[in-house]
């Protein structure tokens, strides 16, 4: 019977049998790290550091494929609209909405993973208690305007 020890307990294991991160989430972390960095660096007033961090998001954004971009901005708008207090940022390289620097929601594009189809997503941060379970993530295919009504009750919600 062939080993199933990752390839690090196991040098002599091939590729396939490995069942750590995917490329897509090794990408990701990267991103992340990435967008540490470069939110370390950055120098200036609050306002400067808070419009750059908003600049990163929306270039992010405008650079997923059409369907996941219009729903991204439409998200966006939704959070700003609503949630003025959220500050935008790029969490594993995903639009998300952070207070305090915490993120409470986060946008990811069906293509990060390959899914097939966009989330919208809250943390554990995020005023959505309703007993002892509740949803913190929804598939996202389209917006209707009674689906942008939710999550906008949905992100009022998440932020108390």
């Amino acid at each position: 019977m062939p080993s199933t020890k990752s390839t690090v307990e196991n040098p002599d294991a091939t590729a396939e049998q490995y069942n750590g991160f995917t490329a897509e989430e090794r990408a990701a972390m990267k991103e992340h790290a990435q967008d540490r960095k470069k939110a370390a660096t950055r120098r200036g007033s609050r306002a400067e550091t808070e419009a750059a961090a908003e600049r990163d998001v929306l270039a992010k954004i405008a650079e997923m494929p059409e369907v996941d971009r219009v729903l991204a901005e439409r998200i966006h708008a939704i959070v700003k609209a609503v949630a003025p207090d959220l500050k935008p940022k790029l969490w594993y390289g995903m639009p998300a909405y952070a207070r305090d620097g915490k993120v409470v929601c986060h946008f990811q594009s069906a293509q990060k993973f390959k899914s097939r189809y966009a989330t919208l997503g809250f943390s554990d941060q995020a005023a959505l208690d309703d007993g002892a379970m509740w949803p913190t993530v929804y598939a996202l295919t389209e917006l209707s305007a009674a689906d942008e009504q939710r999550i906008a009750a949905l992100v009022k919600k998440a932020t108390g």
